[in-house]
């Protein structure tokens, strides 16, 4: 057989081959790290705690968690978190936009609105649970308006808010970053057209800028999502612990409880897969839901 040929043959070979060889590592590292613990933690969750350890039991652990009203409360904020979803990805979205068209100071802008991001989440919400305090200088601002003082982390009604306008405020900066990068995928000719004919601003960010960043509006919705179901913890810890009576209950929240506080662990792992699978639900709907919007444009 002709060299030639053989080695052509094994080059198309090793050219098939790379990008299994260049992927493989990553897919290790997802396989070890996080499938493996993610199967382990849903047969976990099947078993028994105390007495019960290791002890197959069935549903009883999912059937304790819907019996639970802290566990359930924890459930209620989700929906509450993905109501107020499109706020957080909306705030990020424009700021971004009026960076993109070059407001004056866009430059400042863009320092300042990423630089919360770099702050860890306990000195955020260290320092605004000074800020929010029944004593503190916000309500001393509203006080010499003559508005009476507002109990802001001890109002079950309020509380939850407050831990969630700060979680926005401290992780918006990363969702901006992804939207600029979006900007730069824009088909600039669009924005021109619109501007020639005279279109107002709104119309040009809902006719022209939102179909264009379809994608990477699907990507920061699901990426916000996420980190609000599994980054809050730190500032529910710091702001909250939970309180007041179980207000400001997230899942993870509840999660570390169970497993940290109370040393149920097998309970926890049923909290952990219900997480999961919310999260799961909901980033598919919101995924169908946007693109079905972007065909419609």
């Amino acid at each position: 057989m002709d060299p030639v040929p053989r080695r052509a043959t094994r080059r198309r070979n090793a050219e098939r081959l790379a990008p299994y060889v260049l992927v493989a590592p990553a897919v290790l590292v997802v396989v070890v790290l996080r499938l493996y613990p993610l199967v382990l933690g849903v047969n976990f969750s099947f078993t028994g705690d105390g007495d019960s350890d290791g002890t197959a039991v069935g549903l009883d652990n999912y059937v304790t968690l819907m019996g639970d009203p802290l566990f359930v409360g924890a459930l209620r904020n989700v929906g509450l978190l993905v109501a107020l979803l499109p706020v957080a990805v909306a705030i990020p979205g424009l700021l971004a936009t009026f960076i993109y068209l070059r407001v004056p100071g866009h430059r400042i802008f863009r320092s300042v609105y990423f630089f919360p991001a770099v702050l860890s989440p306990v000195i955020v919400g260290a320092i605004f649970t000074l800020l929010l305090a029944f004593d503190g200088p916000l309500n001393a601002l509203l006080g010499s308006v003559g508005l009476g003082p507002v109990d802001w982390l001890g109002d079950p009604d309020v509380a939850i808010f407050m831990v969630v306008g700060v979680h926005v405020w401290a992780t918006f900066g990363m969702a901006l970053v992804v939207f600029l990068a979006g900007f730069a995928t824009l088909d600039t000719s669009l924005l021109d057209a619109a501007r020639i004919d005279g279109a107002a601003l709104p119309r040009i960010i809902w006719h022209v800028i939102v179909p264009g960043l379809s994608r990477t509006i699907q990507f920061v919705f699901v990426t916000t999502m996420i980190g609000m179901l599994t980054s809050m913890f730190g500032l529910l810890y710091v702001m909250t612990s939970g309180g007041p009576g179980g207000a400001t209950y997230l899942p993870e929240y509840y999660i570390w409880i169970q497993q940290g506080q109370l040393n149920r662990p097998a309970l926890a792992s049923a909290a952990a897969t219900v997480l999961f699978l919310v999260m799961v639900v909901v980033g598919l709907l919101q995924v169908s839901v946007l693109r079905r919007s972007g065909r419609e444009d």
